[in-house]
């Protein structure tokens, strides 16, 4: 399956928004790699596409895109349970995809975003699932991503459903995953995060939402919308980029998480290649990084407030 790019027309508006010039981008991409080259703790990365995709996601900010590039390498040396092992078809892998659909949407709503949908299937099996293989995937998604989004896109819009949430299944959220998982996210990958709308949300969401809050960034956590229906997720997501599952006319979230899943297959060679390619924190000039210094996880347990 291939991402839908925009159009001339919204490539432009697109690229008004993310500060793109035309004329000096390429420019842009030949500093980074100047300046990644002369960073001995950091890989060779001569990926074209992805430096580009960063600099599209931190709106050509060079600095931004170095301290975000730097995070990148650095938490795949940092959580290898999130970076190594990237195989779809090992058991672990496959049994989630099971019972989780996670794809991001072929279309664009019409400001130029990306919207990737998340919910479970079956949600006693959910239970029996390793949390930690779940977040990789998500992981393993966004890296596509940086390779396929071409000509970029103006943010990601996320739909997660939250049918299934219990008490049970919050218990296999651990601080430490959490905490992990949104570094990775907000720190290391550009993500231009616009809106998360939380569908079919009862009494225990506000619990979930509660122990997430304190590891999101404030823009973040202002931009979290709750749905007891649909009607006001369409205010925000047009029915046309939707999935039929949400009263959509896109297609069909069982043919999109298929062709995700094919995907991810077809990268098996590549994602093993990747494992390499991390920083070594013995050649970084000055205080090599901690994992204290990287996520913090005694302060941010004391932060912990679960209603």
């Amino acid at each position: 399956m291939t991402l839908v790019q925009p159009g001339p027309e919204m490539q432009a508006l697109i690229r008004k928004e993310l500060n793109e010039n035309v004329n000096t981008r390429q420019q842009d991409l030949t500093h980074v790699k100047e300046w990644l080259a002369k960073q001995p703790h950091l890989p060779q990365f001569e990926d074209d596409q992805r430096i580009m995709t960063f600099l599209r996601g931190c709106k050509f900010s060079l600095e931004k895109v170095k301290r975000k590039l730097d995070m990148y390498f650095t938490m795949r040396a940092a959580v290898p349970e999130f970076f190594n092992d990237r195989d779809v078809t090992r058991p672990e892998l496959k049994e989630i995809l099971d019972v989780v659909h996670i794809p991001p949407l072929p279309g664009l709503t019409p400001s130029g975003r990306r919207v990737v949908v998340l919910r479970a299937r079956k949600d006693d099996i959910l239970l029996k699932c390793n949390v930690w293989e779940g977040a990789k995937l998500i992981l393993m998604i966004g890296d596509i991503r940086l390779k396929e989004e071409e000509v970029g896109v103006a943010g990601d819009v996320y739909v997660l459903d939250a049918s299934i949430a219990t008490p049970a299944l919050l218990t296999k959220f651990s601080p430490s995953l959490i905490k992990k998982f949104l570094v990775c996210v907000q720190e290391a990958y550009p993500v231009k995060l616009k809106e998360v709308h939380v569908v079919n949300v009862s009494p225990i969401v506000d619990t979930i939402v509660n122990f997430v809050k304190p590891f999101l960034k404030e823009k973040t956590r202002n931009r979290i919308y709750m749905h007891t229906g649909l009607e006001s997720l369409y205010k925000y997501v047009p029915k046309e980029v939707l999935p039929e599952e949400y009263g959509g006319y896109a297609g069909t979230l069982d043919v999109f998480h298929d062709q995700w899943v094919k995907k991810m297959e077809s990268y098996r060679g590549w994602f093993k290649e990747q494992e390499s390619v991390k920083a070594d924190e013995s050649r970084r000039p000055g205080k090599p990084k901690t994992q204290d210094d990287l996520f913090g996880l005694q302060g941010s347990f004391r932060q912990l407030i679960i209603d």
